[in-house]
């Protein structure tokens, strides 16, 4: 992975060469997660989305098998704290996740992350971390992270080691 570059409000940006820096920083993420933690994905299909996820889970010490969820649109992994790792591919708007029962008070006592995290507007979900994936012309792929909270500066210090 190359040097990050960093900002001082709440965001840096990391460029991860292969699946496997991918899957690291997700691991890197993953290990500073605290209850209550809502992540939203945010990229393009073939991102790297679902990579993250699978290195999100294992820094929460899931050894359950991730993949992404977009049939069941839901699954729950345990590990160091509970997973809901949401799926809203299929979903046209935050009202079907709502009204579909896909943000509950579970969740509290875990951490949600969330793919295509856009069709969860921040209105929506506004002390969400934002982690925005985009493919670079070499198949890179360049993460941007962004805190929305003082206290969630964590990930951006975790991206950026």
């Amino acid at each position: 992975m190359s040097e990050p570059g960093r900002s001082a409000d709440g965001r840096v940006v990391v460029r991860c060469p292969t699946a496997d820096a991918t899957f690291d920083l997700g691991r890197r993420l993953g290990a500073v997660a605290e209850a209550g933690d809502r992540i939203a994905l945010i990229g393009p299909l073939g991102a790297g989305k679902t990579a993250l996820a699978k290195g999100f889970a294992a820094g929460l010490d899931v050894t359950d098998t991730v993949d992404s969820p977009s049939f069941t649109l839901m699954a729950e992994y345990h590990g160091r704290l509970p997973l809901f790792h949401l799926d809203l591919y299929r979903l046209h708007d935050a009202a079907e996740a709502i009204d579909g029962g896909l943000l509950d008070e579970r969740e509290a006592d875990g951490v949600t992350l969330i793919e295509w995290g856009e069709r969860l507007p921040a209105a929506v979900d506004p002390d969400r971390v934002e982690l925005r994936l985009t493919v670079e012309p070499d198949d890179a792929r360049t993460i941007e992270v962004i805190a929305a909270t003082p206290d969630q500066r964590r990930y951006v210090v975790a991206a950026a080691r």
